[in-house]
């Protein structure tokens, strides 16, 4: 560049007003719209579900200790080995214990009244973290717990002593021996979020607990030993103890560390965040391909601008400059915005998810703010931008003539470093490479298998019309090859189309998918109530009184307690696999069963069910079969208290969990189970009038455990509908970057389609062949567009549900259609809408427009 024309460059301030005055007057223009709109939604929903997570994030780590009552925790479905106890003494470490188990409670009074609540007995010192508080009545100021319930008294959860129809001051029933009720528990960080937790609490002292008589062979206790200290210690006890479980194969026996606080909690609401993130990062996907296309059409509507700027002497250098500056401006206006409104649409998302965790989230930071707001800019400059670089490389003489030729590789090159940009901040707001990976993946590879699929889809039908003209009509044959002459603009818009339809029908079937579990309704005569720990010698009168009282038909199911050692001889442990789920279930106990009929709501889909065969074998269910990797003909050894039985597995079973039935995960023919300690389970519909079946079966079978789970599976369901709540409210933002998607597609070649429809009409087409062109080309662009949408959805929906969420998704096969009749009404209606003036107007005054 020569000195004069660095001379004659305009300074810094010059620019930027300039700038700016480009800027309102396409604010006027309505020509920046479409893409302020987008990237408002991008941020919005991505600083949402950012500033949620950042919160979260911080409280649960700033109350780590207080999920878990202490610093470190060993936890078995057997009393703790005392040597970790003595090992914490050693170090000088702080410990307690809880108990915890599920029983009948029973008010005393005229009228007895039992419920199922979740039993925890304390020693004292807990919890070594935080504090249970506690209020004299319900409703009342509550206050921390100073120690733990004194000899004799228990403290209740108001839910519990509502159902009792108790209050302070009375008594209720714990197995054997009553207690006097002397506070309500208002808040237990460290309750959990497992199956018997959902139950209300009742908390007493651990001493107590052997006089209940409820403690006893076949009931469900967790034993927790908790421990606190300096960290110094704790981490040697926690040095210790992972050595002592993994080098001595200790089965039943997990650690857990500040850093794990509530897993159980956690899981549940990672399960909750990807799926919020996952919504987040389409929206943001949807608003680059919106953003693109919408200033692909700002480009090609500035074209005459451009040139006569350049014509004028305009350097490219300042041209450049107006133009970043302008989009800058639009790019902090926008992100800020966006900020603000993800700032509201966070508490929103609180409203629905804040109550899974009992602590109260600190202030968010300022990075959620910081990530939205650079989001934002790499959108905008990422893709908004390279559009607009061509015009300001190319001669004059060439913008004039509407041709950018060779200079379009300059665009393709900033697209390339826009969409790496874009990638690598979506695995950051992710906040975990496989989520992030995966769509930021499934994002680039649809932009290059779209657009390649889409040119030789458009090539390929517009040859096979050229040689069969009589097979297809003039509409098609002139629309197919309309889109091929400009395929480089329609192969853009049938991918636009594509990737937006996509990200709709991927959330949309993902979504569906994940919670179609949980709300599919049970039938109306399903078991509600089950009687599990009943003994062999009760079972005779257990059964003759629910006959006595109209559950004749409620069939008693022996259950034997076991542990999987081995598979073809070969031990088992939770470190031969990978997965969480399958860890756990060989970490566990198994509830074995022995009969010689296959249960109605099951069924056979691999071998021969044993029936009357009394040798050792194994009937196991599919899905756990498939968990640990067993097959037919592999060897499974169990433990039983102490002694051991094996079988060869001959049959693999597909339940029905929707019955609501008993039903096992191995079942064995009784003769190789029947001389082992067994306790028995039923199960049976009653209805809510009749409680006091289940008062008087309680009372007179203190021992057994009646399990309501009409209000379970309410509280699961509660749980899951604030997870789906939240969803759908992020979905709105999808959704409306889906139609900016869709519009901006549409709308990117809507010019040059007025000018060829102007055109037809000046050379003597009717209405009818310009309306059949038209519909031709829509439905061209439509079908192909939803096709690829579909197979894309489908293909990233199973990697995802397989890689991030764990969940099973089969392959859906009106996904297909559906998505191509979504391609062809959007494409079609979107035509429409753009297209309808052009056959109501002069053909001269369409031309002059175009």
């Amino acid at each position: 560049m020569s000195a004069a024309s660095r001379k004659n460059r305009p300074g810094f301030t010059d620019t930027f007003r300039q700038s700016l005055r480009m800027t309102a007057r396409d604010w006027r223009a309505g020509e920046l719209t479409m893409l302020l709109f987008a990237l408002v939604l991008a941020v919005a929903a991505l600083a949402s579900v950012g500033f949620l997570a950042d919160r979260m994030r911080h409280g649960l780590e700033r109350d780590a200790r207080q999920m878990i009552a202490a610093d470190f925790l060993v936890r078995a479905d057997h009393p703790v080995d005392p040597s970790f106890a003595q090992e914490a003494a050693a170090l000088k470490l702080a410990t307690a214990t809880t108990t915890i188990f599920p029983s009948m409670i029973s008010a005393t009074g005229a009228q007895p009244v039992s419920r199922l609540a979740a039993i925890k007995g304390v020693s004292p010192g807990y919890p070594l973290r935080g504090a249970v508080r506690i209020a004299p009545a319900p409703g009342a100021a509550d206050a921390p717990a100073t120690a733990i319930p004194a000899p004799g008294t228990v403290w209740l959860d108001p839910a519990l002593a509502d159902a009792l129809k108790t209050r302070v001051g009375g008594t209720v029933k714990v197995g054997t021996r009553t207690f006097t009720v002397v506070a309500v528990i208002t808040r237990e960080l460290d309750r959990g979020f497992g199956f018997v937790n959902f139950s209300p609490r009742l908390m007493m002292r651990a001493d107590e607990l052997a006089g209940t008589g409820l403690v006893g062979y076949g009931s469900r206790v967790t034993y927790r030993l908790l421990v606190a200290g300096p960290e110094a210690q704790v981490d040697r006890f926690a040095t210790w103890a992972r050595e002592r479980v993994d080098g001595g194969k200790l089965r039943g026996v997990n650690l857990e560390s500040l850093q794990d606080g509530q897993p159980q909690v956690r899981q549940t609401i990672d399960r909750a965040s990807h799926f919020l993130t996952l919504v987040s990062l389409l929206t943001a996907l949807l608003a680059a391909v919106a953003i693109a296309m919408a200033a692909h059409r700002f480009a090609r509507r500035h074209l005459d601008g451009c040139a006569a700027m350049r014509c004028l002497g305009v350097s490219q250098w300042t041209l450049r400059s107006l133009f970043i500056g302008e989009f800058l401006t639009i790019g902090v206006l926008g992100s800020v915005v966006g900020v603000v409104l993800g700032f509201g649409g966070h508490l929103v998302l609180l409203n629905w998810l804040g109550t899974l965790v009992e602590v109260e989230l600190p202030k968010p930071s300022v990075w959620p703010a910081l990530q939205g707001i650079a989001m934002g800019l790499v959108l905008l400059l990422g893709f908004a931008v390279p559009p607009l670089l061509p015009l300001t490389r190319v001669p004059p003489v060439h913008v004039i003539r509407r041709e950018i030729g060779a200079e379009e590789r300059v665009a393709h090159a900033a697209y390339g470093v826009g969409v790496l940009l874009f990638g690598l901040l979506l695995v950051i707001a992710a906040g975990e490479w496989k989520l992030g990976g995966i769509v930021a993946g499934g994002f680039a590879g649809g932009l290059l298998i779209f657009g390649a699929i889409a040119r030789a889809a458009l090539w390929a039908a517009a040859r096979y019309v050229r040689r069969e003209r009589g097979g297809a009509g003039v509409g098609w044959r002139y629309a197919l090859a309309s889109l091929e002459r400009r395929s480089g603009a329609s192969a853009l818009q049938i991918t636009a189309l594509g990737i937006g339809l996509m990200c709709l029908l991927l959330i949309a079937m993902t979504r569906n998918d994940l919670i179609a579990g949980w709300r599919n309704a049970t039938p109306p005569d399903a078991p509600n109530q089950f009687l599990i720990d009943i003994q062999p010698d009760q079972r005779p009168g257990v059964a003759t009184y629910l006959k006595q009282h109209g559950q004749a038909d409620a069939a008693l199911s022996p259950m034997v307690r076991g542990r999987l050692i081995a598979i073809n001889g070969k031990p088992v442990s939770p470190d031969n696999y990978q997965k969480a789920d399958a860890k756990r279930l060989v970490d566990r106990e198994f509830n074995l069963s022995y009969q010689t009929e296959l249960p109605s709501d099951n069924r056979v889909v691999e071998g021969d069910w044993f029936g009357t065969n009394e040798k050792p074998q194994v009937s196991i269910e599919q899905g756990l079969a498939k968990t640990i990797n067993v097959k037919l003909g592999d060897t499974l050894r169990f433990d039983v208290a102490g002694l051991q039985v094996e079988g060869p597995v001959t049959s693999v079973r597909k339940l029905d969990w929707n019955s609501f039935k008993v039903n096992f995960f191995v079942l064995m023919p009784p003769a190789a189970l029947a001389d082992f300690p067994a306790t028995f389970i039923t199960s049976f519909y009653l209805p809510s009038n009749q409680q006091a079946l289940i008062d008087g079966i309680v009372a007179q079978y203190p021992n057994v455990t009646a399990i309501d789970t009409a209000p379970i599976l309410a509280q699961i369901q509660r749980t899951l509908a604030q997870v789906i709540g939240a969803v759908q409210f992020l979905f709105l933002f999808t959704l409306a970057a889906g139609v900016l998607v869709l519009y901006a597609a549409l709308a990117g070649t809507r010019d040059e389609r007025m000018r060829e429809s102007a055109l037809l009409r000046a050379l003597g087409a009717s209405h009818r062949q310009v309306r059949s062109v038209q519909v031709a080309e829509f439905v061209a662009v439509g079908a192909l567009a939803g096709l690829m949408a579909a197979l894309g959805a489908q293909v990233i929906g199973y990697v995802l549900a397989s890689r991030v969420f764990e969940f099973h998704i089969d392959f859906n096969p009106w996904l297909l259609p559906a998505g191509i009749v979504a391609g062809v009404a959007c494409a079609g209606v979107g035509g429409w809408l753009s297209l309808r003036r052009v056959l109501s107007r002069p053909a001269l005054q369409s031309l002059r427009d175009a």
